[in-house]
């Protein structure tokens, strides 16, 4: 059998539960911040940043890897353009904008 008897004198037992309030009014003060609306909102809004952030820096990259493709495309390795494939590209879209430009006229008149 377990010796059950408290060899701790009153002031002993006082301050224990003096130190056990106080723990337990610090945890019923950390558990009414969690559970605060405002740190609720915060908490949601701090997660949906660093989700955005994070798709943005996905995206980042994603373009980032498209415009030197495509850059590689039409400029060489020591940064001279390639004219066999520039100057097609150009004359399509001079193309393409002269004809905006006449249906543009045409819609006018």
């Amino acid at each position: 059998m377990a010796d059950t008897s408290d060899t701790r004198t009153p002031a002993q037992i006082e301050a224990d539960i003096r130190a056990r309030r106080a723990k337990l009014a610090e945890t019923l003060d950390e558990i009414g911040v969690r559970v605060h609306p405002k740190t609720i909102v915060g908490d949601a809004k701090a997660k949906v940043v660093a989700n955005v952030d994070h798709t943005l820096g996905k995206a980042y990259v994603q373009v980032n890897r498209v415009v030197t493709d495509v850059r590689a495309q039409f400029v060489d390795e020591d940064g001279a353009p390639r004219l066999e494939r520039v100057v097609p590209v150009a004359l399509v879209a001079v193309g393409v904008v002269g004809l905006l430009v006449l249906s543009g006229r045409r819609r006018k008149a």
